[in-house]
């Protein structure tokens, strides 16, 4: 009875949110900074080099849009060639959510859509989300050698003192977009996070699906999950193309850009909406 409650209330809470987002729209303000297909593309397309090339890349990315300073940290990782890279986003208050997608890529493939397309969306959520206060504070960390089970985002949380990740209202999980829609990871996600996504995307009339991918492998988010931190993993792989993943056609015309764009608008939207629902 109590849950259900809470559930109750959270929704109301949620449908109070989307209509000022939908008012602020009308009044051609929005809850983000919506950036243009290209600027997204362009980033998408820096994918080559090495592991390290492509962190020194996110660096320079992260640095053009903004992030600069001591907002943006490279974190020693034992036994890899590359730091994770942390740009931080500071709220009015003393609560925290991370968006995390890793770098690394398996060299079957050239790795644009596990995970570049993840990784070099960070630069721009950042971008989106800094132009408005914001009451959260938001840390975009882009992880190395996920490949190698997990590496980055085990010593990332490893590092992490409890009364830090109590303060860790969310987790979102990026990995693997534009092969199609974005899809949740239901099973392996946190239901209030799930049900805050499905209530945005249908407001603003974006695509999103459900596609478990249990047993297929895991992601970064597993690491944070087992501090107890809330997560949600977004992708886009469905049975048909999950194939591509680890071979020589995970490349840059693997992807549908057209998705990939409306995963952004997604996500950026999402964020924006996160930072006012949770509690």
């Amino acid at each position: 009875m109590i849950s259900e409650m809470i559930r109750e209330l959270r929704r109301a809470a949620i449908a109070v949110i989307l209509l000022v987002c939908a008012a602020a729209a009308l009044g051609q303000s929005n809850t983000y900074l919506q950036l243009q297909p290209k600027a997204i593309e362009d980033r998408l397309k820096q994918f080559a080099g090495s592991n390290r090339d492509r962190e020194l890349t996110l660096k320079s990315m992260f640095q053009e849009a903004g992030c600069s300073n001591s907002r943006l940290k490279e974190q020693a990782v034992a036994k890899s060639n590359a730091p994770n890279l942390s740009c931080t986003l500071a709220g009015t208050g003393g609560d925290v959510i991370v968006v995390g997608a890793h770098f690394d890529y398996v060299p079957a493939g050239e790795g644009v859509v596990d995970n570049w397309s993840g990784a070099s969306l960070l630069p721009s959520l950042y971008q989106s989300l800094s132009q408005k206060p914001r009451r959260h504070t938001f840390v975009f960390v882009s992880f190395t050698d996920e490949e190698k089970g997990f590496v980055g985002s085990r010593s990332y949380v490893a590092e992490l003192g409890e009364g830090e990740t109590k303060h860790i209202k969310a987790m979102i999980d990026i990995d693997t977009l534009g092969l199609g829609p974005t899809e949740i990871w239901v099973s392996n996600s946190d239901p209030g996070l799930v049900e805050d996504l499905f209530a945005y995307a249908s407001a603003e009339k974006l695509r999103v699906k459900t596609m478990n991918v249990d047993g297929f492998g895991n992601s970064d988010g597993q690491s944070f999950k087992a501090r107890h931190i809330p997560i949600i993993t977004l992708h886009s792989v469905t049975n048909e193309t999950l194939r591509i993943l680890h071979t020589k056609r995970d490349n840059l015309s693997a992807m549908r850009l057209g998705d990939y764009y409306d995963s952004y608008r997604l996500i950026a939207g999402y964020l924006a909406m996160l930072d006012s629902a949770l509690k």
